[in-house]
């Protein structure tokens, strides 16, 4: 069967070149244009996800090879596409920077994957003809990527502008899409983890993220080859035979009700997580750990990632949560809380010297520090017994905290998970375990953990008999 996915992938040399701020102004400047647009972010991401689902105004999903299998890659991109007109993935770190020497899992293996063409966003601070011998060395590195175009990044004036031009059409058959001038202040600042969080914006709302996603816009109508870029989705080849279905088989019927912390404490949470609890037969209900007000009867709770030591004082000050957090726990509730959920969980969260009390279902404490303390893939087995993995299971996941268990050792915790890749907890242990409570630093994609969901569902739906 024919099928057309106009898509392309936005990638860069480095962190830090600009391609999430080329990818958002894209985004929103194409869907200003009257275009629907599906936005992707390559690797394990949540914030850089948010910002190119509100540029484009439609969730963002992940890609990534680590997690997904070529069937489920393909599936992702194919279903989450269905009624746009470009798919735009953002990639991450450098183009064929992978998790060892021969960038297995990078964007570029991505890219050939998906066959998808290839933007680059190069930053071109104090380089003129260098810049043509990077392209030229990006476009011939691997065989099978197609480099179809670069833009240009930071540059400092026509002068700087017409070199760097006239360099890149002469050493090299890469087309020049557009450049960028220097801008004074990114539009979107940055703080620990990435971009500051939407829902936190300089205390400016909805309307301050729109106005800033607008002038990146701006800066892509006024200074970009937009017609020359979306040639360039359109050149992707047929996408191939339907590679099936994201969720197997029919969806259950409701069978239970499940929770989710979702505010600006906690929100990370990978779209196809909850759809894939829905899909188990959960009823999903939006909660929050900021506000005070009583829950609904729930069978399961799962409390995600997120900012809680931004609102550490505030979560502490919450006696009516903790309280409730902890009853649950007492009671044997199915709970699921990841990196930030970990932390409301246990019994303190130091911040800036200050220690804030939180719910006190572990007894362990966090501090936050400066520089991150686990950061990439992970791989764990199941070591011992829990509601979500049977033991013997390998769980691939990734983590990303500045935070660091001040305790871990004392006797009586219950360590369910043993890390192979990453640090999980401390001690190359994860997972802590209390009656049916599974915490811990490390994120999953439901798509890459086979049978969680069900497993999440079925222990909540036995907790509601």
């Amino acid at each position: 069967m024919h099928i057309s996915i106009p898509r392309c992938i936005l990638a860069g040399l480095s962190g830090g070149t600009g391609k999430t701020i080329v990818s958002l102004a894209l985004a929103r400047a194409f869907v200003r244009a009257g275009r629907v647009v599906a936005p992707f972010k390559k690797g394990p991401d949540y914030i850089d996800a948010q910002w190119l689902g509100l540029a484009a105004g439609r969730a963002c999903s992940n890609l990534d090879p680590y997690f997904h299998p070529d069937r489920v890659l393909r599936s992702l991109l194919l279903h989450k596409s269905n009624g746009a007109d470009l798919s735009l993935i953002e990639g991450n770190r450098g183009l064929f920077d992978g998790k060892d020497e021969r960038g297995t899992c990078s964007t570029a293996e991505l890219a050939r994957k998906l066959s998808a063409p290839v933007i680059l966003v190069v930053d071109s601070t104090k380089m003129t003809r260098t810049v043509a011998a990077i392209v030229q060395g990006c476009a011939t590195f691997e065989p099978g990527l197609r480099l179809a175009g670069v833009i240009l990044n930071r540059t400092a004036g026509e002068r700087h502008r017409s070199i760097l031009r006239k360099s890149i059409e002469a050493h090299t058959d890469v087309p020049v899409l557009g450049m960028l001038p220097k801008i004074a202040s990114d539009p979107i600042p940055e703080r620990h983890m990435g971009l500051m969080s939407d829902q936190e914006y300089g205390g400016e709302g909805p309307e301050g993220v729109h106005r800033a996603l607008d002038a990146l816009a701006d800066l892509a109508d006024g200074w970009l080859d937009m017609a020359a870029i979306e040639r360039v989705f359109s050149s992707a080849p047929d996408f191939g035979p339907d590679p099936g279905p994201l969720f197997a088989g029919e969806p259950a019927p409701r069978r239970a009700r499940i929770g989710y912390a979702h505010d600006a404490a906690l929100w990370f949470y990978y779209p196809e997580n909850l759809e894939a609890l829905e899909h188990a037969g959960a009823e999903l209900v939006r909660l929050s750990v900021l506000s005070d007000e009583p829950w609904p009867e729930i069978d399961g709770l799962y409390l995600g990632g997120g900012f809680p030591e931004v609102f550490a004082a505030r979560i502490a000050a919450n006696a009516p949560l903790l309280g409730r957090l902890k009853g649950l726990a007492d009671a044997g509730l199915p709970i699921y809380a990841e990196c930030g959920g970990f932390m409301i969980l246990c019994d303190y969260l130091e911040m800036d010297g200050e220690r804030h009390r939180m719910a006190g279902v572990f007894p362990v404490g966090t501090t936050f520090c400066p520089k991150p303390q686990g950061l990439g893939y992970t791989e764990a087995v199941a070591v011992g017994e829990n509601p979500f993995y049977p033991v013997g299971e390998t769980v691939l996941g990734h983590e990303f905290h500045y935070s660091v268990c001040l305790s871990g050792n004392e006797p009586g915790l219950c360590y369910t998970l043993e890390m192979r890749r990453g640090k999980g907890i401390g001690t190359g242990r994860d997972g802590l375990l209390y009656e049916n409570t599974f915490a811990g630093y490390n994120h999953i994609h439901a798509l890459a953990a086979p049978g969680w969901a069900e497993r999440f569902v079925a222990a909540a739906a036995l907790r509601k008999k």
